[in-house]
């Protein structure tokens, strides 16, 4: 059974029909997070963000362990009742039994509001959400509005990315304490009380417009000087090492790049005191923007593509093509970049090739994780 997985986590390619691959992968998946789950709900202080903790009860966690359970195990056993990819469904059930053994299908335990909020945590509930609700979403767009359609789900590399997503994910807790203190101790001098009420007594729409232009002027700036300083560049390079765009892609970031940027855009949110609500919104619109764009998609919004960053303006930041080299740097705003005079625009075609030019950056996470600090650079 360890040989057949670590053979198909080494594979990539289409894949083939009436084989019970599609099934079985998807029987994987679900019960791999169902065991999760299971563990987030079994240690929720140390593997579940505090955030989410205070806004969904451990009984919606519970539910959506269940529903992986029972479409997970209806996949695996049609596989198996089929004799197809039998090793396949006893992996997935397995993971099951793991869920019930860790208690995840028991009524959930008090006290989960209760965990401690200011300890280092690890993000394993912000990973399986996210990784549920970004695959059953993006996927889906990207088999609808195709760019490439010949592209596959698991293209070359997807192991690489998606050892990205998992690290960043999980390390979310350490990252954002560390990001937290270092914006309260560079920045609370500048912390104006006045200001900051008459940020937070805007209507909600003008509140969140501010803050996303506050945010992405900021990430216009870090961005750029990613590109145009070669020590920074040497960590951004690994983002746009990526040869294959779709939206698995933007989850390759090196943890030293997710720092400084996540420092920087916050410190204007910090110091401006914009409302929770207010914030929680930008969150969820920079995240499905971020992905959307890094999306295998063929999605034209014709003059609104002056107005925000869309795929195709995205597309070409990634271009290997001389005339996109260092443009497009703006995140939500495409305005920005035609305001600062680094807009390329190509609305009738699509790069023909992505990535780093010389392909300096070398392939696999770990090799990518130190790439910055070695003399190769």
């Amino acid at each position: 059974m360890l040989r057949e997985l670590q053979q198909l986590s080494r594979s990539h390619g289409p894949l083939r029909a009436g084989t019970g691959l599609v099934g079985g992968i998807i029987a994987l998946v679900l019960s791999t997070a169902a065991s999760l789950a299971a563990l987030v709900l079994r240690f929720p202080g140390a593997l579940s963000t505090p955030e989410l903790r205070q806004s969904v009860e451990p009984s919606t966690l519970q539910a959506l362990l269940m529903a992986c359970s029972v479409l997970g195990g209806a996949l695996a056993l049609a596989n198996a009742l089929r004799g197809r990819l039998l090793w396949l469904s006893g992996l997935s059930f397995l993971l099951m039994a793991l869920a019930a053994l860790l208690g995840g299908y028991r009524p959930p335990a008090e006290g989960w509001q209760l965990s401690a909020a200011h300890t280092p945590y690890v993000g394993l509930d912000w990973f399986v959400l996210d990784l549920l609700a970004s695959t059953l979403i993006f996927v889906f767009i990207e088999k609808q509005f195709p760019l490439r359609p010949e592209q596959p789900v698991f293209r070359a590399e997807w192991q690489t990315d998606l050892q990205h997503f998992f690290v960043n994910h999980l390390l979310v807790g350490f990252v954002l304490l560390a990001t937290n203190l270092m914006v309260h101790r560079l920045f609370s001098w500048a912390i104006s009380d006045a200001l900051q009420a008459w940020v937070q007594a805007l209507p909600f729409a003008l509140e969140l417009l501010l803050l996303m232009l506050v945010a992405d002027l900021i990430q216009y700036a870090v961005h750029r000087a990613l590109h145009e300083w070669p020590p920074l560049w040497r960590f951004h390079a690994v983002h746009h090492s990526i040869k294959t765009l779709d939206w698995l892609a933007g989850s390759r970031l090196h943890v030293g790049e997710v720092l400084l940027m996540r420092t920087l855009v916050l410190a204007p949110i910090y110091v401006l005191g914009f409302s929770r609500g207010v914030i929680d919104a930008y969150i969820v619109i920079i995240g499905f923007q971020a992905v959307l764009n890094h999306c295998n998609v063929n999605l034209r919004l014709g003059w609104l593509e002056y107005v925000l960053v869309t795929p195709n303006f995205h597309h070409w930041h990634h271009s290997q093509q001389h005339e996109a080299l260092d443009r497009n740097y703006a995140g939500q705003f495409a305005f920005i970049d035609h305001l600062f005079g680094s807009a390329v625009r190509a609305p009738d075609r699509w790069p023909s090739r992505y990535g780093v030019i010389d392909d300096a950056v070398p392939p696999g996470f770990w090799r990518q994780l130190i790439y910055p600090f070695s003399r190769r650079t």
